[in-house]
């Protein structure tokens, strides 16, 4: 049973999900999540294929209807209330979405025509959003003229029209060169900060979710398995990171051998992967350990933990080797203006 719940400014946050679940048969896509996020936040979730972030994102945009629990945005039960949930929230998807054939100016116009903006109101923000991403200089330019840079910005500009108080990033620089990510990671961190707009962001590059989230959950086989800031997340692991590239990492032996020596390991791409404190002083025990137990090791390297570490250790998968898979599902946000 979907419970509907409305809740108080006084709550503080501005999403807010309570065992939050869906179903599909005997399967649960999403089981049982509880978040709770204040306004301003830039809040990350990570998650291999499958693990249930589409389908969590999908529910809190009202594009999937929830088997049991609540979520709210903005006070708003995403359920009781969808249309009031659709013009506080902003959606940037991984894939662009924009005309080219139009100007920058018109597809803003064009997205504040849906949202069902008067003339007088959508001039105002669109002058303002434009401004806001750096971009009134090219307003009138054909979006085919555009870099990779600023098609981006465009499109966060979009999803700004009507004043949203959350925005959702799907991997918001997939694709760009290094200069322009940078240069998004920083737009976007003064954005929050300025107009105090929460964003919820999926992306698969660790440093970005480290340089810009003030929090991340990692959510797998739909279940939040660890959430808090970057730092609290790579404490977990307790040392640092040694990796051992093993001969014949994939056969069923050596497999066998490393679950029994090291049963915390991570076999993962031909490397062993764990954490050891003090690793410089516990590297020659760790070797031994291996070469004892008939591992032979080809190389070894260890540093300090990463993100995705803590996403290795916790999913048994590396980020960087997972698609983006929220932008299908969000689709169809951009048919909800019609019902």
């Amino acid at each position: 049973m979907v419970r509907v719940v409305f809740l108080s400014e006084n709550d503080g946050a501005i999403i807010q999900t309570s065992g939050l679940t869906k179903k599909y048969g005997d399967f649960a896509a999403v089981d049982g999540v509880d978040l709770s996020i204040k306004p301003g936040e830039i809040f990350g979730l990570l998650g291999p294929n499958g693990a249930g972030k589409t389908t969590l994102i999908s529910m809190l945009c009202t594009t999937v209807m929830p088997s049991s629990g609540s979520a709210s945005i903005n006070s708003f039960d995403v359920v009781a209330r969808p249309g009031d949930v659709r013009r506080n929230i902003g959606i940037v998807f991984q894939e662009q979405s924009l005309d080219d054939r139009l100007t920058g100016r018109e597809n803003l116009e064009l997205h504040a025509t849906l949202y069902g903006l008067d003339a007088a109101t959508a001039s105002q923000r669109i002058a303002s959003v434009l401004d806001l991403v750096e971009l009134k200089d090219k307003a009138d330019a054909l979006v085919r003229t555009y870099s990779g840079g600023m098609r981006r910005r465009l499109e966060i500009g979009r999803g700004l029209v009507h004043y949203p108080k959350v925005l959702f990033l799907d991997e918001p620089t997939i694709g760009l060169d290094p200069q322009t990510r940078e240069h998004i990671w920083a737009y976007v961190k003064d954005l929050a900060k300025r107009e105090q707009i929460t964003i919820l962001m999926t992306t698969h590059y660790m440093e970005e979710a480290e340089m810009l989230c003030t929090r991340i959950a990692i959510i797998d086989h739909g279940k939040i398995i660890a959430l808090g800031t970057p730092d609290e997340l790579k404490s977990m692991l307790g040392g640092e990171t040694v990796v051992l590239k093993l001969r014949d990492a994939d056969t069923p032996a050596v497999r066998e051998k490393v679950q029994a020596t090291f049963p915390d390991a991570k076999l993962f791409d031909g490397s062993m992967v764990l954490s050891v404190k003090a690793a410089e002083k516990e590297i020659s025990g760790v070797l031994e350990q291996a070469r004892s137990a008939g591992i032979d090791v080809l190389e070894t390297s260890m540093h300090r933990p990463t993100l995705n570490d803590v996403f290795l250790k916790l999913t048994g998968r590396e980020i960087r080797d997972e698609k983006a898979g929220t932008a299908d599902a969000m689709r169809a946000f951009g048919r909800m203006h019609r019902h």
